[in-house]
This record gives C-alpha cells, structure tokens and sequence, in this order.
C-alpha cells in the first residue's frame, strides 16, 4: 500500500509542478500576450525558440524565481525574465531574455539575483552570455531594492 501512496503522491507533485511551470509560460498572462503580439513583437521564449539551434537541448533556468513574491504588484512570474542554457550554431551560450508582458519587462529585486545566478553560469562554465533586452528598466515601487548582493 505504501508504494502505491508513494506513487501517487508523485504524480501529483508532478503534475502540479507541470501546471506551475505551464502558468509560468504566459509571463504576464494571455492578455498581456496578446497585446505583445498586436504590437508585432515576439514574447520571450518566442524570441528564444527563434535563437536557439532546433532540435538541441535547452535547459531553463529558474523558472519558478519570484514565484508567490510581489503578489501585491500583480506579480513577477520567472522574476519576469527568461533565463535559457542551450545551443545557438552549435556553441554553448546562456541566453537572458526579459519578459516584456510582465511588467514591460522591468527589473524587481529577484530579477537582479536572477541575472547575476546567469552571468555565474556563464563564467564558471566559459560560454557566452546573450542578452534580448526588453525591458522598462527598474520597476519603480521597488528601486531600493534593486541592488545586487
């Protein structure tokens, strides 16, 4: 019986984590995608889908960062940017890529944290780092906060 409550208890924290990760996806939501997309712009992991080498594999990075935290500013899903290790014309690279639909792409405290953690992935392991900056710069409420450690 306990193998049984053991595998189910799994697939449960699975399939959560997967729902987690899949609402994470939509950045700023469905309609902040949309309205990215009327604008003709391409959202983050769009912009990485057209970088990244097809067919390679592609590690994120942090996705659950922020998560629950800034609620009362509706929000920072991913510390509102995307963070990629994957191959670009076959070379290792670290990609940084803002969201723009969450909050125009501007930096919260943990988005800070979160681009030093890619800049230390790119260094400790000698590859590249790119950057697709989209971004509002600091969002403003929290500038105090926005310092690196």
């Amino acid at each position: 019986m306990q193998k049984d409550q053991n595998e189910d208890f799994m697939k449960l924290s699975i399939s959560k984590l997967k729902h987690r990760l899949e609402k994470v996806a939509l950045g700023g939501g469905t309609k902040a995608l949309e309205k990215h997309h009327a604008k003709g712009k391409m959202s983050a992991r769009e912009r990485l889908d057209y970088l990244l080498d097809e067919g390679r594999p592609r590690f994120e990075v942090g996705a659950l960062a922020a998560s629950e935290m800034y609620e009362s500013y509706g929000g920072a899903p991913s510390a509102g940017v995307v963070v990629v290790m994957g191959y670009v014309q076959g070379r290792m690279v670290v990609v940084v890529a803002n969201d723009a639909t969450v909050k125009a792409g501007a930096w919260f405290p943990m988005t800070a944290k979160k681009n030093l953690r890619a800049q230390e992935l790119a260094m400790e392991n000698h590859i590249p780092i790119i950057y697709l900056v989209d971004s509002a710069g600091v969002f403003l409420p929290l500038q105090d906060e926005v310092f690196p450690d």
